[in-house]
C-alpha cells in the first residue's frame, strides 16, 4: 500500500459515476494538486454520460480543472441508475482502464453514498486498485447520507472561489437543481474547514490505510 505524499505525486487517478461527481466532490483537491504539480498525470474514468452533452461539459470541466496536466478522459455510456444491472461491464472496463495507469492517489466516490452509482463504484474501486490509496468523496445531496469523513484535506479560499465558478461555468445542465448553488458547495467545504481548523476543506473516506514505517 502506498503512502501519500503531496508534493511527490507524479499520477492521480479519478473515478467518477456520472459527469461532475469528480468536480463537486473533489474539484478543490485536484486544482490544487494540479497547480502545485505542473505535468501531473491525471487518468480520468466515468461510468456515465458518454455520447450526449454531458460528455462535452465534463471533458472541458476536468481540462479546467486540471491545469497544466497530462490529462486523460474515458467516459462510458452506463445508464445512469442502473451500474448494478451493468455490473460486469463497469468492472471489466475498469480493469481495462486500471492497465493504463499507476496512481499514486485514487480519488473516487464514497461507499457511504445512498445513491447506487457511486457506491456501487466505490466498492468496485479498491477491487481494481489493490495496492493504492483510494479516498472517497462527498456529494452532498437531499438524501441524508452524509457521514464525518476520517480524512480532511485543506482549500485555500482561492481554489474554493475558483472551483464554484468552474462547476457553474461548465455544468449549465445541472443549473436547474436545487442543490447546485454556491452556498452548497462553499457551505460543505466551510463545515470541513472548521473540522481541521482552516477556512474551508474537502472530506475523504479512506477504504484502507496502512501507518508506520515501511517493514515495521
Amino acid at each position: 500500500m502506498r503512502g501519500l505524499a503531496p508534493e511527490a505525486l507524479d499520477e492521480l487517478v479519478l473515478l467518477g459515476a456520472h459527469c461532475d461527481d469528480i468536480a463537486i466532490g473533489a474539484g478543490g483537491t485536484v486544482l490544487s494538486l494540479c497547480r502545485s504539480r505542473p505535468g501531473l498525470r491525471v487518468r480520468a474514468f466515468v461510468l456515465s454520460g458518454a455520447g450526449t452533452d454531458r460528455e462535452d461539459e465534463e471533458r472541458a470541466a476536468l481540462a479546467a480543472f486540471c491545469p497544466d496536466a497530462d490529462l486523460s478522459v474515458t467516459i462510458l455510456d452506463v445508464p445512469d441508475g442502473r451500474l448494478p444491472a451493468h455490473w460486469n461491464r463497469a468492472k471489466e472496463a475498469l480493469e481495462d482502464f486500471r492497465r493504463t495507469c499507476e496512481p499514486d492517489l485514487v480519488l473516487c466516490t464514497s461507499r457511504h453514498d445512498d445513491h447506487q452509482d457511486h457506491r456501487g463504484l466505490a466498492r468496485l474501486a479498491p477491487t481494481v486498485f489493490r495496492d493504492h490509496l483510494v479516498l472517497g468523496y462527498e456529494i452532498l445531496k437531499a438524501g441524508p447520507d452524509l457521514a464525518q469523513p476520517a480524512v480532511l484535506w485543506p482549500l485555500d479560499a482561492d481554489v474554493v472561489d475558483e472551483k464554484v465558478r468552474l462547476l457553474h461555468e461548465h455544468y449549465p445542465s445541472q443549473k436547474a437543481r436545487h442543490w447546485f448553488d454556491e452556498e452548497t458547495f462553499r457551505g460543505l467545504a466551510r463545515v470541513r474547514g472548521v473540522q481541521c481548523g482552516r477556512r474551508y476543506a474537502e472530506g475523504f473516506h479512506p477504504t484502507r490505510m496502512i501507518v508506520g514505517a515501511p517493514g515495521a
